[in-house]
């Protein structure tokens, strides 16, 4: 599985607007809180691949409201993923190998990967807006610490079609008024790590 992301930094109240002239459906929100881990056999930084144990919930209120503070919809309802992402595959997107998969108890997972020699990295947390624009996930990003972000996204399963999804994912982007050209290839993790957004 291939996952084709373009992320580009912008107002998501401007770009909320836009999705809704659009008729873009807005699909969901969350609050999410990502464990990165370094890996005792190999440094991620220079193998471009990070190792990451997110947990998340649900909120009844888009980011960015009044009561976004206190909007979590139900707070037992909190979920926890393994994700493994591999090196960058392609110049002009974020798009990468991803593997994951559901994970019952976030603290045992952190018991696994700490007795295997995994030590944690950073924690990146922020709250998303999911919306569904023209074949493609949309995500109104806020990352505490490192700013506000559009990404735009599809999985394809074969390595052939990230080309043409690349080039359909820029024109979505255009259509909601965003620069393909302003991306940033750089995870938030990094972007964290260097000390806030990227500007070239």
């Amino acid at each position: 599985m291939y996952e084709v992301e373009i992320k580009v930094p912008a107002d998501i109240d401007t770009v909320r607007d836009r999705l809704r002239e659009a008729g873009a459906e807005r699909v969901d929100a969350r609050r999410q809180r990502d464990a990165y881990y370094d890996a005792p056999h190999r440094d991620f930084a220079e193998t471009d691949e990070a190792l990451r144990v997110r947990s998340e919930t649900p909120l009844a209120e888009g980011i960015g409201s009044d009561t976004e503070e206190s909007s979590v919809a139900n707070p037992t309802a909190e979920t926890t993923k393994l994700t493994y992402k591999g090196p960058l595959l392609d110049e002009g997107s974020k798009t990468r190998t991803e593997h994951e998969t559901a994970v019952d108890d976030s603290e045992a997972m952190a018991g696994v990967l700490s007795g295997l020699g995994f030590e944690p990295a950073a924690v990146v947390e922020k709250r998303r807006e999911f919306w569904s624009f023209a074949g493609f996930t949309v995500t109104l990003d806020r990352v505490d610490d490192v700013g506000e972000f559009v990404e735009i996204e599809r999985e394809v399963d074969d390595e052939d079609a990230i080309a043409a999804t690349r080039d359909e994912a820029l024109k979505a982007l255009d259509r909601l008024g965003l620069d393909g050209d302003s991306q940033i290839r750089t995870s938030y993790l990094g972007l964290l790590l260097a000390g806030g957004e990227e500007t070239d």
